[in-house]
Order: C-alpha cells, then sequence, then structure tokens
C-alpha cells in the first residue's frame, strides 16, 4: 500500500473483466498509445515467451489511476531487463497524476530488482521525470493529414514525388488486405532483415497481431506481376496512422516499390480520416531518417527513461554497435531458410 489510499497490483491478462477495465482506462486517457492495449502484452507473451507484467495502481474504490505495462526480457547474450515495451515504438508509464506515474515507478524499481534486473526501460514520448537517465536519441516522424489529398501530394519533396510516379509507371500494382497478404509480407520483410543484418522475427508474432487487433490492422503490399517486391504492415489508433513494419527488395531499389508504398498508405490514412501519419521511430542522421524527410515529417524527440540498478549503464542494442559489426556481416551471408529458422529464437531477446 502506497502513501494515501493508492495501491499497485499486477492485472491478469488472462481474465476478461480486468482485461476490459485496463483497455477502458486506456480509452479515457488522451495521452495514450495503442501500444498501451492490453493484447499487446498477449501478443509478446504468446508470439516470444516472455512474461508480463500488467502494473496498475489504484484508489480505495478500485478506480484505476493509472497503467504500467512490462515485459521481462531474460538473456545471457543481451540484456535482463523490464521493458516497456519491447519490439515496439512506445510504452510507458500512463497515469492520471504524477503521484499515480510515481506509484508504478517505485512498484517497477521493486519488480527489477526481485527479478534481478539491471534496468527498467520506458519508452515514453514525453519525459514523466521517474528515471535515473533519460536518453532522446531517436525522433519519431509524423506527417500531419488531412482529407485534401492534393495538398498532401504537394507536400511531399519533388524528389519523393518523382519516384513514385516512376513506381507506377513500372507495372507495379498496390493492394491491402490482411491474412491473406501476409505470406508475400512476410517473404519481403524476412529478406530484407536478411539483407540488413538483423535476425527476423517470427510469422507467427504478425499473425498474433493481425488476429488481436482485427479492427486496427492491415497489409498493404506493392506486387510486380502479382509477386511481392514491398509491403507493410499497418496498424491505426484514434487519428494516428502508423506502419511500424515494412520492407523492400534491394533488387527492386531501381523500381522505387518503397516510395509506392509509403505514399499509398499514406493516401488511405488521409482519404480515410487519420489525422497523423506515423512514420515511426527513427536515429537523426540514418538512411531511414533521410527517407522519412523527404515525406514533410516533423520531428518529435522520443524519451526513454530508465531506472538503473546502480550496477551497470544504459544498453547500446543498435546495428551502429561495433561489438556487433562482425555477427551483421555473417548474418548477410546466411541462406533465407536459416535465417528464418534461428532469427526469431535470436531476436526475441534484442528489444
Amino acid at each position: 500500500m502506497t502513501p494515501g489510499t493508492m495501491a499497485v497490483r499486477t492485472v491478469d491478462p488472462g481474465n476478461p473483466e480486468e482485461a476490459s477495465r485496463w483497455d477502458a482506462f486506456v480509452e479515457s486517457m488522451e495521452s495514450a498509445s495503442f501500444y498501451h492495449k492490453m493484447d499487446w502484452l498477449r501478443v509478446i507473451r504468446d508470439s516470444f515467451s516472455h512474461d508480463v507484467h500488467p502494473l496498475a495502481t489504484t484508489d480505495g474504490d478500485g478506480r484505476i489511476l493509472g497503467i504500467l505495462p512490462l515485459v521481462h526480457i531474460r538473456s545471457r547474450i543481451f540484456s535482463n531487463a523490464l521493458i516497456s515495451l519491447p519490439f515496439l515504438n512506445y510504452g510507458g508509464v500512463l497515469a492520471t497524476t504524477p503521484a499515480a506515474a510515481a506509484t508504478l515507478n517505485e512498484e517497477a524499481r521493486g519488480l527489477m530488482k526481485k527479478l534481478g534486473c539491471s534496468f527498467v526501460e520506458l519508452r515514453h514520448v514525453k519525459g514523466h521525470g521517474l528515471g535515473d537517465r533519460t536518453r532522446s536519441h531517436k525522433v519519431t516522424m509524423t506527417v500531419p493529414l488531412s482529407t485534401d489529398t492534393a495538398a498532401l501530394w504537394k507536400s511531399v519533396a519533388s524528389n519523393a514525388r518523382t519516384k513514385i510516379r516512376k513506381a507506377q509507371k513500372s507495372g507495379l500494382t498496390v493492394s491491402s488486405g490482411r491474412e491473406e497478404l501476409l505470406d508475400g509480407f512476410y517473404d519481403v520483410f524476412a529478406r530484407n532483415m536478411r539483407d540488413l543484418g538483423t535476425p527476423v522475427y517470427s510469422k507467427g508474432f504478425f499473425h498474433n497481431i493481425l488476429r488481436a487487433f482485427p479492427e486496427n490492422t492491415r497489409v498493404f503490399t506493392v506486387a510486380h506481376e502479382g509477386k511481392p517486391v514491398a509491403s507493410g504492415l499497418a496498424v491505426w489508433f484514434r487519428g494516428f496512422f502508423e506502419v511500424p513494419w515494412a520492407s523492400s527488395l534491394k533488387e527492386w531499389r531501381v523500381s522505387c516499390p518503397n516510395y509506392l508504398l509509403s505514399w499509398e498508405t499514406m493516401r488511405h490514412a488521409a482519404e480515410n480520416g487519420f489525422t497523423e501519419f506515423d512514420f515511426g521511430r527513427s536515429t537523426p542522421g540514418s538512411g531511414p531518417y533521410a527517407y522519412k524527410k523527404q515525406w514533410g515529417t516533423k520531428e518529435i524527440p522520443l524519451n526513454w527513461e530508465y531506472c538503473l540498478d546502480g550496477a551497470g549503464g544504459i544498453p547500446e542494442h543498435n546495428p551502429q554497435n561495433s561489438r556487433y559489426a562482425l555477427a551483421i556481416r555473417i548474418w548477410q551471408c546466411l541462406p533465407m531458410p536459416v535465417t528464418r529458422l534461428i532469427g526469431p529464437h535470436i531476436v526475441r531477446n534484442i528489444p
């Protein structure tokens, strides 16, 4: 029991009534992200076999005042940590008051010590002042939308518009759907991840996302004569439309299918009344950052807050870390069947 009448407990994600109360709280909060929904914890648990800890603080009448979805990542090679949320762009504390947020943070620190974790990572957009350290090394990049797609077209850099037209003249077609397009999406995604030197998620992860959110997800695919050459999985929540996972085949780069994919998903979002298109997080100065800048994006700094156990610093699990350079080069040379077989067992521990 915390000072006053607040208490913190772990919510049972398998209890429909408790999950419903959790999601009702998320819907009531203007600052909530789509990833605060309880089903995301279930997707991560079922896809990666990680333990999940949905923390909620309540008042004396049992009303939820704040939530913190946490996932425990345990790895001998990478980190032993609590993260909100791994594999996704956003997460962290969602609370009605600073006191409720602080209560959740203290509970997370206690859980960190109990589980022997090195740190807690809270993926906030706006910082809450809860961590021992904060990193603002990444930005999210968004485009404001309106139903006036002609104005949207003009907001795109002329170089990008040229590449969209080139793709349209290259015999490329665009379709959208759900599970029926998943195999094609995954073939492109897995190939692209191998070429980047990054282990790939299992197809089951994306299948679980589509199944958990039938009203908030869709696959968009660019194809040539029926063969997928670029594809993305889109999610949306309230006015925000996001494509967190998108890839294209490097041998088709000259035809610019990635530009056609970005334009068609953005146009779809605008025509369906969404007010913001989210390109997702990027590191300033990187290739993906430069690509996204062409679309008239605005940058919003992300504030990832860390509670540390005092024994170590903030982890550096990213491709720019020199300790992974050799592993990346080796991975890029592996046959596709091998990367699809062993990749999911590795990437489950790289949040």
